[in-house]
């Protein structure tokens, strides 16, 4: 069923393209038949065609429609947008769009970069996806979105290449089927439904996805939380019972070793996006000195495979690390796993 939907919507923009460039020289042989200047009385405009639509690109990805909204009614419309799961479709009412607006008016708005970071990879499977069922206009739009957002984008020279290699490719064959204009304008209609069904699923999925991590980051917050104050009431025990021996000599305490470290918090560390993207896994030595308050001082990488990849989210993370209260600096090492299947 999937390939046979496929193999229709791949007719239908070749059967666009067809009637297109009939269209194109239909209205050139008339033109070589008719004078070069309209008799009087006639409407010169009647016999001119119809601009081509502009080329979506960076500059024009945002509709001037939306570009003209107030910074309010910018956010609000986002935050709706995103509510409603309307993430980047339609055109000219999706959360991409108006944040990315947003962010002209507001260049250092911190919520708005967060949100586009969110928002992107999605818009980058959407364009795979519009590829995939030779919906170029769309694709197009999509694409031109990721470049105004994130220019350097890792995926944007890729899927450029892939749109326009497909869509060459679908011209070429619709030289070769020459469909009715009636059959065409069924299968573009075919098309549209499709494209309204399919992205209503991806943005609802990918809506479900965005909000399944931030749940589990706020119960990580929670937890940890919890962790440092029961942290706390230990320690104010263990003082509140040390207080009575403090006029006697206290005896020399042992030093601490890495084998008293107790950990309070160990937060994860964050996966890095481009390395997710590529299925890339590896680990990274870091070592650490933890201070007599539990925390850590310091932090480095002594080895990583592969090098540099995950060494700035290794240390950030060991940084968060937090122990039960030691009598003297300890430093040790400790290897952190990098892994994409989780």
């Amino acid at each position: 069923m999937t390939h046979r939907t496929s193999d229709r919507s791949r007719a239908a923009v070749a059967a666009r393209t067809v009637l297109l460039l009939a269209l194109g020289l239909g209205i050139a042989a008339c033109g070589k038949d008719e004078p070069a200047s309209p008799a009087a009385g006639t409407d010169a405009t009647a016999e001119t065609p119809a601009e081509t639509a502009p080329a979506v690109t960076p500059e024009n990805a945002v509709s001037s429609k939306v570009s003209a909204l107030g910074t309010d009614e910018l956010r609000e419309a986002a935050r709706k947008a995103y509510a409603e799961n309307r993430l980047y479709a339609p055109a000219e009412d999706n959360a991409v769009e108006y944040y990315l607006a947003l962010r002209e008016k507001a260049p250092g708005d911190a919520a708005v970069s967060s949100a586009l970071t969110d928002l992107l990879p999605m818009t980058v499977i959407a364009i795979e996806q519009s590829v995939q069922r030779e919906d170029f206009a769309e694709a197009q739009r999509l694409a031109a979105l990721l470049e105004k957002a994130d220019p350097q984008h890792p995926a944007l020279a890729r899927l450029k290449t892939s749109i326009t290699t497909q869509q060459t490719a679908a011209v070429k064959r619709a030289e070769q089927e020459k469909i009715s204009a009636e059959e065409q304008a069924k299968r573009q209609e075919e098309l549209e439904r499709q494209r309204a069904a399919d992205q209503q699923r991806q943005q609802e999925e990918a809506a479900r996805q965005l909000a399944a991590q931030q749940q589990a980051a706020r119960e990580q917050a929670a937890r940890e939380e919890a962790e440092r104050k029961a942290a706390e009431e230990r320690a104010a025990a263990a003082a509140a019972t040390a207080a009575p021996a403090a006029s006697r000599p206290a005896p020399e305490p042992a030093r601490a070793t890495a084998a008293d470290l107790r950990p309070i918090s160990t937060p994860a560390p964050r996966f890095p996006a481009a390395a997710m993207r590529s299925r890339t896994s590896g680990e990274v030595q870091v070592e650490f000195t933890v201070g007599t308050d539990g925390s850590v001082t310091s932090a480095r990488v002594v080895r990583s495979e592969p090098a540099r990849v995950f060494d700035r989210e290794a240390v950030a993370a060991v940084r968060e690390w937090r122990f039960q209260p030691i009598a003297n600096p300890v430093t040790t090492r400790r290897t952190i796993g990098f892994n994409p299947g989780g």
